[in-house]
């Protein structure tokens, strides 16, 4: 090659480069099913992507190429046809020359539902936005699902337009322009023998189901909160002990479920999960946001963001050296609030998902506080709750028949009241050893505090509290943040709390996969340091932390210094216990 062409190519390459360099991220930020959910077989997906170029991009799925003539290009909508006979479930991304998008998770399974639109919501009488034409229909379990929704749809005029069908829940679109046609419906509908509940969705057309970020009861907490659980002890202990010289542990994958919007992929954080995900190491599936500081974006990085970035440093990520790999999913299925969160359960458990993370939850109207005030935030009128009670019930019993072996991490709430009140919270009230509860603590301000003393930690005045809830975790941790080794801001709440558990859970199922969810909560329990005062099991004002630690978990002494004391998080010792669990479980 002449001196003249090596420096053309060398600068065609650099071109190249440097416009590569100059466009804008690829990023997949909406991906949803289209077209006739019910068709189970001949599936259409909608895809919205930020940084498109001229041409239309690779898609691959699982690591497999899609063909083009799957794939139909409108601006920077895309509309991909597959047919799930051929396909299985994997992250889904795109790429476009030297650019890769994030992954977000595709589902070929068949739990789907439809979201209202701006124009479908109203207020109802206590002033929340409800939808005026979808409601959900749960078929009594003697009745095929399916057909029995068809019949219903024509008698009443309606059409069903999506279905959750392993819970025997379809969702109809009534021909109602106002609630009070709505609720003349809904009566009619709730009084057939066939129907078990109608599930009425309270939430507006893009309403995130969790509270606003919570700012911490004092300045200053940073990442030092998670010390009360030993978060760095936990991470050292599994590099150390999982590749042991004499008896070293074969770790298993495992995959999380996080059901939330997405997260942000260009933020320091995230920005590694770009593109495909190799095996044996945490890889994170979500939707992108662009937006740093959400809700999503903190949960997910308190399990997967990447450290030392001046954000946020994930549990999991930290264990990546000695793992045998860790997925973290993000998905809420679409925005149709508390419905969609059990549709993209479903589906997530359906594709081999271990943990769930729930960092949401709903209170009845009228919920008082500890103090007696009226609790204001996340709330839903009487008639939603007892759709959404049913609908969870229903999710309970066909986890507990058909997937024993997967827990339930939820939030205990924010909203400084009782978390195992049914009449006033959900999910949080159910007991089902499937379920797990968790509310959240923040570090005493006094100093020279051994980390195991009772004290080193103290109740969040926020935190939903009582005998319901099973442990507590650290309240606050950074934000993520768009420029690398930049401070994010502090978010507090007990959805912050939930994903330290979730992520704890998941490395002792990666230690010992065969762990079942009532095995994990007594290894939880019995690892577990103490916060609070010693109230002999009843406090007169029945407003103990958690749920009291018991004899029985700390070796049936009777004396010992943390019966009675609520609970609090110890991930270095609730993996010391897992790997103890491989020979015995007590």
């Amino acid at each position: 090659m002449s001196l003249r062409c090596a420096a053309l190519l060398s600068l065609f390459t650099l071109t190249a480069s440097s416009y590569a360099a100059a466009q804008e991220p690829l990023r997949l930020e909406n991906l949803k099913r289209c077209g006739d959910l019910l068709d189970n077989r001949q599936q259409d997906w909608c895809l919205s992507v930020r940084g498109l170029g001229a041409g239309t991009p690779q898609l691959k799925l699982a690591g497999q190429a899609l063909p083009a003539k799957a794939l139909q290009r409108d601006g920077n909508q895309l509309r991909l046809h597959l047919d799930s006979a051929t396909y299985q479930s994997g992250p889904l991304w795109l790429e476009d020359g030297p650019r890769a998008s994030n992954a977000a998770w595709l589902s070929l399974r068949h739990s789907q539902v439809v979201a209202a639109g701006p124009s479908e919501v109203a207020k109802n009488m206590d002033g929340l936005a409800t939808y005026v034409d979808l409601v959900s229909v749960l078929i009594e379990e003697n009745h095929e699902g399916r057909q029995e929704a068809e019949r219903l749809a024509r008698k009443y005029g309606a059409t069903v337009v999506g279905s959750i069908a392993p819970l025997n829940v379809y969702q109809l679109r009534l021909p109602t322009k106002d609630l009070m046609q709505r609720d003349a419906l809904v009566l009619r509908l709730g009084s057939e023998t066939s129907v078990d509940a109608v599930v009425i969705e309270e939430s507006a057309a893009e309403e995130a189901e969790q509270a606003r970020p919570e700012k911490p009861n004092k300045p200053a907490p940073d990442s030092d909160e998670w010390a009360a659980n030993r978060f760095l002890d936990a991470v050292a202990y599994y590099q150390r002990r999982i590749p042991g010289q004499h008896t070293p542990i074969a770790p298993q994958p495992v995959r999380i479920g996080v059901i939330e919007r997405g997260v942000d992929f260009d933020t320091a954080d995230f920005a590694g999960y770009l593109g495909p995900c190799s095996p044996k190491r945490t890889c994170v599936y979500a939707r992108d946001t662009q937006a740093p500081d959400s809700h999503g974006t903190t949960v997910a990085g308190i399990l997967a963001a990447g450290w030392d970035n001046g954000g946020n440093s994930g549990f999991l990520r930290g264990l990546d050296k000695a793992s045998g790999g860790f997925e973290v999913i993000v998905d809420r299925n679409s925005d149709a609030g508390i419905t969609a969160n059990i549709a993209a359960s479903v589906n997530l458990v359906e594709d081999g998902v271990r943990v769930l993370n729930w960092s949401w939850g709903i209170h009845r109207v009228g919920t008082k506080d500890v103090n007696g005030n009226d609790v204001d935030s996340l709330v839903r009128s009487g008639i939603a709750m007892s759709g959404y009670e049913e609908l969870l019930e229903e999710f309970f019993l066909w986890l507990r028949k058909e997937h024993p072996d997967v827990i339930v991490v939820n939030s205990a709430g924010n909203g400084s009241a009782f978390s195992g009140s049914d009449d006033y919270r959900l999910p949080s009230s159910f007991i089902t050893e499937q379920l797990l509860v968790v509310g959240a603590h923040q570090r005493n301000q006094r100093t020279g505090i051994a980390v195991e003393d009772p004290a080193y930690a103290v109740t969040r005045s926020s935190s939903n509290v009582d005998m319901r809830v099973d442990i507590t975790a650290a309240a606050c941790a950074h934000a993520s943040t768009a420029t690398a080794d930049e401070e994010g801001a502090v978010h507090c709440g007990t959805s912050y709390a939930t994903p330290m558990v979730a992520g704890l859970l998941a490395a002792m199922l990666s230690i010992n996969p065969q762990l079942e969810p009532e095995q994990l909560r007594m290894l939880l329990r019995r690892s577990a340091m103490a916060i609070g005062d010693n109230h002999d099991f009843e406090r007169s004002d029945a407003q103990d932390l958690t749920a009291p630690i018991l004899p029985s978990e700390r070796n049936y002494q009777l004396n010992d210094k943390d019966v009675g004391r609520s609970a609090r998080l110890d991930m270095q010792k609730a993996l010391d216990l897992a790997v103890q669990s491989r020979t015995r479980v007590r």
